[in-house]
């Protein structure tokens, strides 16, 4: 969809998408320079906006939803764990990655804004998308953990002090309590996607997101498995974990680029 056109569609969602952005773009140009209170401002102020954009573009008649959206609603939950997570461990640093991140996921979202989507067959299909984008936002934050964790681990042995602060074991921990939260709901996703199939089509569908879907399943339980029954740790666990989220991300995001930007088919 042209930039003008996909702006046209909601003049308030695309300022907001603006201010949201640039919010972003200031925190990931200037967070070295900002105090830690004007930091946590810009933070606050850009995931203020952002989650407006989501909550007007999600609840707009006709709905809109897409590979651009779905990218944008993970992003917002990734910087809301973040938030919660950097009260509880000061020391965690990873202010410029999420900014850049968010900046990226709202600018896709403004230019790609989604397809319409037909009226809903249950009233449930909407809990079955919200465990799906739940599951997408952990697993996310698993990958940024385990993101952390290798450039830490990479910086003590160059003997360099890790500018996360935090130590090894504590990023290491809470990396596989996002894989197993996230193994959880994407359990739930999978199942609520079969009984849904099962009672709209009286069969279960076999397309491109359900195999990779299934592909990162089985992926994150041969993780976790391996986490508990041969210690799994470092390289290992976070090449698994990458290759999961790999499968994931081909799931929805991957066939959804394809069809909206690629075939142009809703």
């Amino acid at each position: 969809m042209p930039l003008l056109s996909a702006l046209a569609l909601n003049p308030t969602v695309a300022a907001l998408s603006a201010g949201a952005a640039l919010a972003y773009a200031v925190l990931a140009w200037a967070h070295q320079r900002l105090s830690a209170l004007q930091a946590r401002a810009v933070m606050a102020s850009a995931w203020l906006l952002h989650a407006l954009v989501l909550v007007i573009s999600l609840f707009e008649q006709p709905a809109r939803f897409g590979f651009a959206p779905a990218l944008s609603v993970t992003g917002w939950l990734v910087l809301t764990v973040y938030a919660i997570e950097s009260r509880l461990f000061p020391q965690l640093r990873a202010r410029w990655t999420l900014a850049i991140l968010g900046m990226l996921v709202v600018v896709l979202a403004a230019i790609f804004p989604g397809t319409h989507y037909p009226a809903l067959r249950s009233v449930w299909l909407p809990l079955h998308w919200a465990l799906g984008i739940a599951s997408y936002g952990l697993i996310t934050a698993a990958v940024v953990h385990a993101w952390l964790m290798q450039r830490a681990e990479k910086a003590m042995r160059q003997g360099i002090t890790p500018d996360t602060a935090m130590p090894l074991l504590t990023l290491e921990r809470l990396t596989f309590r996002f894989v197993g939260a996230g193994f959880v709901l994407l359990s739930a996703t999978l199942l609520a996607g079969w009984y849904f199939s099962e009672v709209f089509a009286d069969h279960f569908i076999w397309n491109h997101k359900t195999v990779f879907s299934i592909l990162s399943w089985l992926t994150m339980g041969v993780l976790l498995l391996g986490r508990w029954q041969l210690g799994w740790r470092g390289r290992t666990a976070v090449r698994t974990l990458y290759l999961a989220a790999g499968f994931l991300l081909l799931g929805y995001v991957g066939s959804r680029f394809v069809l909206e930007v690629i075939l142009h088919r809703s």
